[in-house]
C-alpha cells in the first residue's frame, strides 16, 4: 500500500477529534477517535500527529492530510479566529501543524466542510443552494450556491451561532455569557453545553445531553421540557440565516448535543406547508464521517447521509408557533 494515494480527513471539534483515511477510489481504510485536550493547545497538536502518523503507519503510506475545524483563518492575520474551541484563537494552526508534520496542511472550517460534502454528493445533491449546519459543542453554519461555498470576506459567511436568539422569553434576557463576549448568542442556547446549562438551570442537576434525552425517552418530565425548550429554540433560531437564501435545502449534522438517542419528531419554522423548513430531530453520526471524509474529499458517500427535509414533508411534523411571514 507504500504507493497507494492516501488522503487523511479530520474533524477537530471540541469534544472530540476524529480521523478517517480513505484510498484513491474514497474507500474507508482507517478510523480513529480520540477526546479533546480541554485548554490546551500544544496538546491538541501533539494529538493530530499522532493520529496522522498512527494511520500512516498502520496504512505503510504517506497520506495528504486537511483538517476541518470549528473556526476559521483570519484573512487578516493568518490566526485562527471565531472558533467555539478557544483553545485554537490566535494560533498559527496550518503553520504549526506543517512543521510538526512536515508537509502542506489544508484548513477549512468544519461546517463548510459539511455543506460542500453534502451539496457535492450527500442529502442535498439536488439542491443549488444549501445550508448546512453543525450543531454540537457549538453551532455553526456553512452556505454553499451552485456548487460553490460562501465564505465572505470575513470568512464567517452561515456561521448563524453568534446572531442573538429571535424573538427570545423573558426567562432567556438576557442570555448565557458567550465566549465572544455577548450575551444571549444562538450557540448558547443550541450547542451542547446549552442543553445541559438549560437543564442545569431547571433542575439544579448537571447532565449529559445524551443523559438527557435518555431520560426524556424515558418519560422524566424535566427533561422532555427541556428538549422542548431546545426544539422551540432551533425553530425560532434556524431561519434567521436560512431566509438569506430562499429557498433553502437545509443539512442538518449529526453531531448534535442530543446524539442518536433523539426520536424522529421535529418543529417546523414555517407555517405554510408549501414554504416550510424543517428541522428533525433524528440525529445520527454521520455528520462527523462527512466533516472527517471532506477533509480527505468531497462529498461523504457511502458514510451517510444527514437529514435534509423540505416542502410538503413538513405537514405531518409539529410546528411552532413563528410563520414564514415574519422573515421576509
Amino acid at each position: 500500500m507504500g504507493n497507494q494515494c492516501i488522503r487523511i480527513g479530520i474533524d477537530l471539534g471540541g469534544t472530540k477529534i476524529e480521523a478517517i483515511a480513505l484510498g484513491e477510489g474514497g474507500e474507508e481504510l482507517a478510523r480513529r477517535r480520540v477526546a479533546t485536550p480541554r485548554g490546551d493547545y500544544e496538546k491538541t497538536l501533539g494529538v493530530i500527529v499522532k493520529l496522522v502518523e498512527g494511520i500512516e503507519g498502520e496504512l505503510n503510506a504517506r497520506a495528504s492530510v486537511g483538517i476541518g475545524i470549528p473556526g476559521m483563518i483570519s484573512p487578516a492575520t493568518g490566526l485562527i479566529k471565531n472558533a467555539n474551541s478557544t483553545v485554537l484563537i490566535g494560533h498559527a494552526l496550518d503553520k504549526d501543524l506543517r512543521q510538526a508534520l512536515g508537509r502542506e496542511i489544508r484548513i477549512a472550517n468544519d461546517a463548510n466542510c459539511f455543506a460542500i460534502s453534502e451539496a457535492v454528493d450527500g442529502a442535498a445533491t439536488r439542491a443549488e443552494v444549501v445550508f448546512g449546519v453543525i450543531v454540537g459543542t457549538g453551532t455553526g453554519g456553512g452556505i454553499v450556491v451552485q456548487g460553490k461555498v460562501l465564505t465572505g470576506p470575513n470568512a464567517i459567511a452561515g456561521e448563524w451561532g453568534h446572531n442573538p436568539l429571535p424573538w427570545p422569553r423573558a426567562e432567556e434576557l438576557p442570555g448565557p455569557d458567550c465566549y465572544c463576549g455577548k450575551k444571549g448568542c444562538i450557540e448558547t442556547f443550541l450547542s451542547g453545553p446549552g442543553m445541559a446549562r438549560d437543564y442545569l438551570k431547571t433542575t439544579g442537576k448537571s447532565l449529559d445531553p445524551a443523559e438527557i434525552v435518555t431520560l426524556a425517552s424515558h418519560g422524566e418530565e424535566a427533561a422532555a421540557a427541556c428538549l422542548d425548550r431546545y426544539e422551540d429554540r432551533m425553530a425560532r433560531g434556524s431561519p434567521t440565516s436560512s431566509t438569506s437564501s430562499i429557498p433553502p435545502s437545509l443539512c442538518l449534522a449529526a453531531a448534535c448535543p442530543t446524539s442518536s438517542a433523539c426520536t424522529p419528531t421535529s418543529r417546523s419554522s414555517g407555517a405554510d406547508t408549501s414554504s416550510r423548513i424543517t428541522w428533525t430531530r433524528a440525529w445520527s453520526r454521520r455528520g462527523t464521517a462527512s466533516r472527517a471524509g471532506s477533509g480527505a474529499r468531497r462529498g461523504c458517500g457511502r458514510f451517510g447521509k444527514p437529514t435534509w427535509i423540505q416542502g410538503s414533508e413538513g405537514a405531518r411534523l409539529k410546528t411552532a408557533d413563528v410563520g414564514v411571514d415574519r422573515f421576509r
